[in-house]
């Protein structure tokens, strides 16, 4: 089997690609820059290059590229890239695989739970509309720009992810040296919810939908136990055997710190559930926080 991934030099994309040969199948990565190896091939979607032909025979595609939500503060700019790396880019990979003779069997296209909003105390699965803010309607219209491919035939799955963790990298990468000084504390009101998945489950379940022929659209990949910000900064500072502070964060200093990001990404939440997965028989391997933490860290 043939697999095209975009965004495999990313944080999701290098622990997708390499389990995926560990399957024995072969993966072809689009690269943004000059290929260096035989299992790379140049695209720039923002410029809506992409050669049709390289992705003749493959069998199905993961797109995960996409400039990353908090590596920058909000600036208008930046907001702007947020938009472009994914819309853009999405659109430029639907309109080539519209023009393949032998299309793939399925696209799994990269989605986020912001597209639920805040959600409060209130559990929320795939049937749920999508919310309101910057976040939200951004997830909402990169989900819709690869909605073309069903007519054409292609399966999709939207891959709906939460907070993915792991010590390589992602959120919790970040804030390990904060609560490895036992600086650790919740942020803001610290009942805001946080849907988690390991990095491995992360994995498996995208694994699991490229050879379920069943399954298409959206579906949640989070593990099924969220837990509120305060639980998950205890966890943390629990599976690190270090302290963590009694006095939350206090908003203000969030939002000077992040900036616009603070209100939609970090002081709000989803209490997330993954319905889908569930019945369709997948099974997590770290379902709890508890066990989560320790397998990555």
């Amino acid at each position: 089997m043939t697999i095209v991934v975009t965004g495999s030099s990313g944080f999701l994309g290098s622990a997708l690609v390499s389990a995926l040969r560990a399957d024995g199948a072969r993966v072809l990565r689009l690269v943004r820059r000059e290929p260096e190896a035989s299992d790379e091939e140049f695209w720039d979607p923002e410029r809506d290059l992409l050669d049709p032909s390289v992705l003749e025979g493959a069998e199905a595609v993961v797109h995960l590229a996409g400039a990353g939500i908090a590596d920058r503060r909000w600036t208008e700019s930046y907001r702007r890239e947020l938009v472009d790396s994914r819309i853009v880019g999405t659109h430029t990979l639907v309109e080539a695989l519209g023009l393949l003779r032998s299309r793939p069997r399925v696209l799994l296209s990269a989605s986020a739970i912001g597209y639920y909003g805040d959600t409060g105390d209130r559990e929320v699965d795939e049937s749920a509309p999508a919310g309101t803010g910057f976040l939200a309607t951004l997830v909402r219209d990169w989900e819709e720009a690869a909605e073309p491919v069903e007519q054409e035939g292609i399966r999709l799955v939207r891959l709906r992810t939460g907070v993915v963790l792991s010590s390589r990298g992602g959120a919790l990468a970040k804030v390990l040296p904060i609560f490895k000084i036992g600086a650790g504390a919740p942020l803001g009101s610290g009942r805001q919810y946080v849907s988690w998945i390991s990095l491995p489950d992360w994995v498996d379940a995208v694994r699991f939908l490229i050879s379920n022929a069943d399954i298409s659209g959206p579906v949640n990949l989070t593990a099924p136990e969220p837990v509120t910000n305060a639980e998950y900064t205890k966890a943390i500072g629990k599976a690190l055997r270090r302290p963590t502070m009694p006095i939350p964060t206090p908003a203000f200093a969030l939002r000077m710190a992040l900036g616009d990001f603070a209100d939609e990404g970090v002081l709000t939440g989803q209490r997330v559930i993954p319905r889908r997965l569930l019945r369709a028989g997948h099974r997590f391997s770290h379902p709890t926080l508890t066990e989560a933490l320790a397998a990555v860290l």
